[in-house]
């Protein structure tokens, strides 16, 4: 608004105006003055950012009838109540780099998942010190397993998590510890593996998953349970089959998707 206000200025300085008496122009000037006052002090303004003042309701038009390209500024939007306000997330877990190697057998056992095929056991165990509640792992295996569109229904396997002696150890282990278990595989502190009995899940991707998830962890953890029990089950990687295509489970998506839409079910 000012740059407008100073060049209407210099146009009035540059044209030839009649010559006014001093009494006369000045009370016309303070007329129009005092007019001009008491027309805002009635109507009020609302600023726009083509710099023209609009008055009253006019900035309140709806947009058909507004000049094109003409923006109202309206007042910040005020604080949502306390009551209405957005439950804030729960804070990520902190993992630490490594663990002491001893871990938390979650008690009792599950129904068995599937009743065709082989009957593979498993026990669900937590390294000391994670912040992770060994009862709730165990939950979300023992679903994972169990879900119609998880290995039981290959039909070839049925699964049942027991308090020990398991075929399988399913583990959440901290970054240190899931290399040490891996070895002589290389998990570098970031993926998780299968080795032997164990299935190693890297207790850093269990609490943040990964990038390209979208921060959809309890998919991603749906999805490493089925990928690391598809190789203890056999199964070996396979590649993304085109763009757009949902990535096979044995797909390595922690590394990346190749194109493919995520995925956490052998059978989705």
């Amino acid at each position: 608004m000012a740059s407008r206000v100073r060049r209407a200025g210099h146009r009035d300085r540059g044209r030839r105006r009649a010559p006014e008496s001093a009494s006369g122009g000045r009370g016309r000037r303070l007329g129009g003055l005092a007019l001009g006052l008491a027309v805002l002090g009635f109507v009020g303004w609302a600023v726009v950012p083509d710099g023209e003042p609009v008055a009253g309701n006019a900035a309140l038009a709806p947009p058909e009838q507004r000049p094109p390209k003409t923006l109202v500024v309206l007042p910040a939007a005020r604080p949502a109540p306390a009551s209405s306000a957005t439950p804030t997330a729960p804070p990520t877990p902190q993992v630490p780099a490594t663990g002491p190697g001893t871990f938390t057998v979650t008690p009792g056992q599950s129904a068995r998942a599937g009743t065709q095929g082989t009957l593979l056991t498993y026990t669900v165990e937590v390294e000391t010190g994670l912040p992770f509640d060994p009862i709730e792992v165990a939950a979300v295996v023992d679903t994972t397993l169990a879900d119609p569109r998880s290995w039981i229904a290959g039909g070839r396997f049925s699964f049942q998590r027991v308090p020990s002696g398991g075929d399988l150890r399913i583990l959440v282990a901290t970054p240190g510890t899931t290399d040490e278990l891996c070895a002589p595989l290389r998990t570098r502190g970031q993926v998780s593996c299968r080795n032997g009995e164990n299935v190693v899940l890297n207790a850093l991707r269990w609490a943040v998953a990964v990038p390209h998830y979208d921060g959809d962890v309890a998919g991603y953890r749906q999805y490493v349970v089925n990928h690391e029990v598809g190789h203890a089950l056999g199964e070996g990687h396979v590649a993304c089959p085109g763009p757009g295509q949902v990535a096979p489970v044995m797909l390595q998506q922690t590394y990346g998707l190749d194109g493919c839409v995520a995925n956490s079910w052998p059978y989705p």
